[in-house]
């Protein structure tokens, strides 16, 4: 497909070509030259995260630093007046990240140097296999915590229930000991209680949840309990439509997620922003459903702590795997879990001074309304 041709001083296309566009799931822009945007559809904007408005008649360094792979394609195609593709290239900038990514570079027919960039985001598919792990891992789980309630708990009263009778006929240096056994019973039993989670195997209550009312309680909770001192964003598109959940356990997994943001080491003022976007096109194979579901409902928890470490960066989904002194390794296996009992993903990019993790969600639909 040909783009008709732009006049250097006009920053739109034709309608009509303009609403195919719009209509494709890959970033596409349109640049001149001079390296500036002369055109950038829907899937542009949620690439770049700004408006198009914002990124029309500007230079793409503005966006992307010249020393990206991209710069050097396009003086390429503009050599060699043919189109080129790259599969697997990373972009990086503070503005979007770290994106790995598929380029489609071709040069407008009957344009005046123009040249079409198709921007496909190649890190969802590579984090795809990650799903199938998570989902993996919470089963496992699952199958370990009932397991553990029945088998481990009742021997535990037991033990429990003996180290008190004995604390009531042992000298007073011995009852420390004593005491202890009680302890460290009660600390295990807390232990499988909170993995009693993973073998509830009953449906998700599902009904229309406003996910931005879910964030602000999340958020509410953040900044009177573990969160005080953080400082929070929220950047919210008020147009996304209703998720298909549950509305206690998206708020564990959110709390869960936040509370992890805040608990990491950084440097200077800590900050935590929450986001949420509407990605077209994302669609993922669901155990139990035939069809492919579309999960384009994408909330975003960012932090500007040091990041995950590489050591366990491939295991974080995995239970008891932590860096954390005092943690238990189950609280992002729960979090898998609850993503995968709705039918969605998670994912996330780490760097030092840059953490995100995503949750993409079904939306609610006639077919899933109650």
């Amino acid at each position: 497909m040909s783009l008709r041709p732009l006049k250097r001083a006009s920053p739109s296309i034709e309608p009509f070509p303009s609403a195919i566009l719009d209509s494709l799931s890959e970033a596409v822009v349109v640049v001149d030259g001079s390296r500036h945007i002369r055109y950038a559809n829907l899937s542009a904007e949620q690439f770049f995260g700004i408006g198009r408005a914002r990124l029309v008649g500007h230079p793409l360094d503005e966006f992307v630093p010249e020393d990206t792979p991209l710069f050097s394609l396009l003086d390429q195609v503009e050599g060699s007046g043919g189109a080129v593709a790259e599969n697997g290239l990373t972009l990086a900038s503070p503005r979007i990240g770290t994106r790995f990514c598929a380029l489609r570079l071709s040069p407008v027919a009957d344009s005046d140097g123009l040249i079409a960039v198709s921007l496909v985001e190649q890190s969802i598919a590579r984090n795809i296999d990650r799903q199938m792990s998570h989902r993996s891992a919470a089963r496992s789980v699952s199958a370990l915590a009932a397991m553990l309630a029945h088998e481990v708990k009742n021997p535990l009263s037991g033990i429990r229930g003996a180290a008190q009778l004995l604390e009531q006929s042992v000298p007073d240096s011995d009852r420390e000991l004593t005491s202890l056994i009680c302890e460290e019973t009660d600390r295990i039993v807390a232990l499988v209680d909170r993995m009693e989670a993973f073998a509830d195997g009953r449906p998700v209550d599902r009904a229309p949840i406003n996910i931005h009312q879910v964030l602000n309680h999340v958020r509410r909770l953040s900044e009177n309990g573990f969160g005080k001192g953080v400082r929070f964003i929220e950047t919210y598109d008020p147009s996304l439509p209703e998720v298909h959940g549950d509305r206690d356990q998206l708020i564990q997994v959110f709390l869960n997620l936040v509370k992890n943001a805040c608990e990491v080491p950084g440097d200077g003022e800590r900050e935590i922003e929450l986001s949420t976007a509407f990605r077209h096109g994302l669609r993922l194979a669901v155990p139990g459903q035939q069809a492919r579901v579309n999960l384009p409902l994408v909330v975003s928890v960012r932090d500007n702590g040091r990041g995950v470490s590489d050591e366990i960066r491939a295991h974080l989904f995995d239970a008891f795997v932590t860096n954390k002194p005092t943690g238990t390794g189950l609280g992002l296996a729960l979090v898998a879990k609850i993503i995968n009992d709705h039918g969605g993903a998670i994912e996330f990019d780490s760097e030092p001074g840059r953490t995100v993790f995503r949750v993409m969600l079904p939306m609610q639909t006639p077919k899933t309304a109650p």
